[in-house]
Order: structure tokens, then sequence, then C-alpha cells
């Protein structure tokens, strides 16, 4: 008898490619996946998969394994939100993914009102900068800034939010536009809408320094190391000023997205609603109509 397990850890290493990045998607050490598919293999009888570098590449066992395991685990979270679909909010966890300084800044700082109003609810809320997989239950929510193309998936715009250019009252004071310096994420984020709109403002003056992270821009913006494109909400928080002469500001839609599973889960509505509150509430963040 083949082990579910086994087969949950080899589509996560066949999906991903690499044992370190099926175990950050599992949540276990490298070391366990390697076991569980090494106990696949016995059990099946077969090499299913080839190391070539630092990657595993299926064999053609391995990609006939995958294919069938990819189905089972499909129905399985199926059978998990079908049930969870019809449980109320009481003694409930529901999971939220949002961008790192989103749950910092806006969500975290209003959690006692949902335990407050909703004391049986237990929120997990975790800071992830990339898109988790909602039909895999990674999350049961998530706010993400760019609307998702899954058609299984429920998408609410619950606001927009607005970037300016922004750097420390003292930097400002003491030079001229022309000799501002930026602040940017670094070039594997070069593809998000705001940092091509700072570069276009910026050029040709100099990108001084580069981080993957809103938090830090931020933080360097703050100590005067140059002008960063920043959400108003996180600006203000920090005592930032508006560093644009021309006041310019660009906007992305927030998005909030639930399997549609979900639907009719109370306390997924109730977390739901929560987030889109914390969303609107946080400063000079405009409202969805």
């Amino acid at each position: 008898m083949v082990d579910w397990d086994d087969l949950r850890h080899f589509v996560a290493l066949a999906d991903s490619g690499s044992l370190s990045a099926a175990a950050r998607r599992l949540g276990v050490e490298h070391a366990t996946v390697a076991r569980r598919v090494a106990a696949l293999e016995a059990s099946v009888g077969a090499k299913l998969v080839d190391r070539r570098g630092g990657r595993y590449e299926l064999t053609r066992d391995g990609e006939s394994v995958a294919q069938h395991a990819r189905r089972m685990e499909t129905e399985t979270f199926a059978i998990e939100r079908s049930i969870r679909a019809r449980q109320d909010e009481a003694a409930t966890e529901v999971s939220v993914s949002a961008p790192p300084v989103f749950a910092t800044e806006i969500i975290a700082p209003r959690l006692p009102r949902l335990k407050d109003a909703y004391p049986m609810i237990r929120l997990r809320l975790l800071g992830q900068s990339h898109a988790v997989s909602l039909p895999r239950r990674e999350a049961d929510l998530a706010l993400r800034l760019v609307r998702p193309s899954d058609t299984t998936l429920v998408a609410r715009k619950i606001g927009t939010i607005v970037y300016r250019l922004y750097g420390s009252a003292e930097y400002l004071a003491a030079r001229h536009p022309a000799e501002h310096e930026f602040i940017a994420f670094d070039d594997s984020l070069d593809d998000v809408s705001q940092q091509a709109w700072l570069k276009m403002i910026a050029a040709p003056r100099p990108i001084v320094f580069r981080t993957n992270d809103l938090a830090i821009q931020c933080s360097a913006a703050e100590a005067g190391f140059g002008i960063a494109a920043l959400p108003d909400f996180l600006a203000k928080r920090c005592g930032l000023v508006d560093a644009d002469p021309e006041n310019r500001s660009h906007t992305r839609d927030a998005w909030l997205t639930y399997h549609e599973d979900l639907r009719d889960n109370a306390a997924v509505a109730v977390v739901a609603r929560f987030i889109a509150e914390c969303v609107q509430e946080a400063g000079s963040i405009k409202q969805a109509p």
C-alpha cells in the first residue's frame, strides 16, 4: 500500500525541483522530504527522480506517479475545503497570507478588535511576499496587490494603496531635488509596478541602495539615505515627508481572495470583513467602491 504522506512529499519535490523548496512548501526539514521520496521509491519498486546538479528531475516512472499523485492531492484538498465550508466560526482557525509590511502595519495592530468580537476564531497571520496557493490550502485568505487569475478563487477589491516618493525632512532640507538619490527594490522585484514608476521618475539620478523588503526601504529613507517609493500608511508611521515637488503618486489595488469552496464559511466571512476594514482604515488608502 502506497503511503499518502510519501506521495504528498513527492509531489512537492516534483513541483519545486529541489529538496529545500519542497521542504519550505511543506514546512518540514529537507531530510524529511528525501526520506519520504526514498520510501515511495521503495514502495513502488521504481526510481522516480534523478539528481542533476542541484535539482531533481523526474524519471518516466516519476512523471507517471506525479500525474496520479497530483490528482489525488487535488481531491484531498477539495475534501478538506468541502468539510471546512460547513463549519461555523466556533473554535475555528483561519489563516491569512499578506505582504509582510501589510501584516505588520495594517492587520496586526487591529487584532484585539477581532478577538473581542469573535473570541472563538483563531487567526494565523502569515507575512509572505510570495503568492501562496489557496487551492493547496497554504492559506485560507490572501491579501494581494495583483488580482489572481485562477478562476476557482473569489477575488474582491477592498481598496487602493497609494504610493508616493518619501524622504526624511533632514535629507530633503539639505539637497536640491536634482541631487536626490534613490532607494529601490533589488532586481528580483523589477516587475513590481511601483519599482518601474520610481525608476522612471529617478532617471538619470542614481539608485544608491537596493533591498527586497519594503520595511527596510522605509528604514533607509528614515535614516536619510535617499528617496523611496512607499505606501502612505508606512511613510507616515516613519515620519517621512513627501519628496516630490510635483506631488505625483502611484496606486495599486488591494485584493482579498479565497477559494470559492469557502464562500459560505462563516469564520472565513468574518475574517474577510475584518481584513477589509483594516485595509480601509489604514491611513490615506482609498476605499473601494
